[in-house]
């Protein structure tokens, strides 16, 4: 059982070296980082992370397909984790799809790029040579000159029944958005079926407080529309220390293996201060 916190996208660049500092200091496992359209790049976050701490693993959450070439993208990953390694954990995922539209990237079949793309990113990161004529993906005869000695997990960022699946078959991890609750996980789990060994991440809002103000509230109005649910419906650590506590325990005893909180509101690393010293 793992537990991460996540360098919200909305926090200023240049925070990022005191709060991967800080959290370097606590016994918090997982510090991940975020590529979201027009807010900042996975990549060199990451970089910048895992220059600036010695214990923590980083990881990229979540690197849009449409917008990385495998080839460069298992070239980024590769550098990485020779410098680092075993601090990296990668995640990949289709991208959103009004976004890709934005910058031209939209794909016909986005299930068969985010397969190919995997599929030819962890073989690349093994040290094949790749050739692929896919789809949406062509490599011809590629390899990587220095490949990493302990090839960094390649995890899918995703949420459609059809992607789960498709994480399971060919990924060594899943990771799930904000918002999803312990009472789904199984069901997750189950549509995965994944047959070997498969981390499930779980990204999770923290909230100090049960109320919600206008940041928030618009905050989680905007993930429903994203997950296709109620507001109310997206779950979240909110309240009491205590209460936050236990929840973070239901999801690691429904089937999460690393929950990755997301601080909703005024001084993050404060709440996870409190977080910590309930569980």
């Amino acid at each position: 059982m793992r537990l991460g916190v996540m360098f919200d996208r909305d926090l200023p660049p240049e925070q990022l070296v005191p709060f991967a500092k800080t959290l370097d200091e606590t016994s918090v496992d997982d510090l991940w980082v975020v590529e979201d359209l027009g807010w900042t790049g996975g990549v060199s976050s990451a970089a910048t992370a895992l220059a600036v701490t010695s214990r923590l693993r980083v990881g990229i959450g979540i690197t849009p397909a449409p917008l990385r070439n495998p080839m460069l993208l298992a070239m980024e990953l590769a550098n990485l984790a020779r410098l680092h390694p075993g601090r990296l954990a990668a995640g990949i995922g289709h991208g959103v799809g009004a976004w890709m539209e934005q910058v031209g990237a939209a794909v016909p079949s986005p299930l068969a790029l985010l397969e190919e793309t995997i599929t030819s990113v962890r073989a690349l990161l093994r040290g094949e040579s790749v050739t692929l004529d896919g789809k949406s993906v062509r490599l011809d005869g590629v390899t990587l000159v220095h490949k990493p000695a302990v090839p960094p997990p390649v995890l899918a960022g995703v949420k459609g029944p059809r992607s789960l699946a498709l994480s399971g078959r060919v990924a060594q991890g899943t990771i799930l958005p904000e918002g999803v609750g312990p009472d789904q996980l199984p069901g997750v789990v189950e549509r995965i079926g994944a047959t070997e060994e498969h981390e499930l991440v779980v990204f999770a809002y923290l909230r100090g407080t049960a109320e919600l103000d206008e940041a928030a509230q618009s905050l989680l109005d905007g993930q429903a529309e994203f997950l296709g649910v109620a507001p109310e419906d997206v779950a979240m650590a909110s309240g009491a220390a205590e209460e936050a506590a236990e929840w973070v325990k239901s999801l690691w005893a429904a089937g999460a293996d690393t929950v990755v909180l997301r601080p909703v509101g005024a001084d993050p690393l404060g709440q996870v201060r409190t977080l910590l010293a309930a569980l």
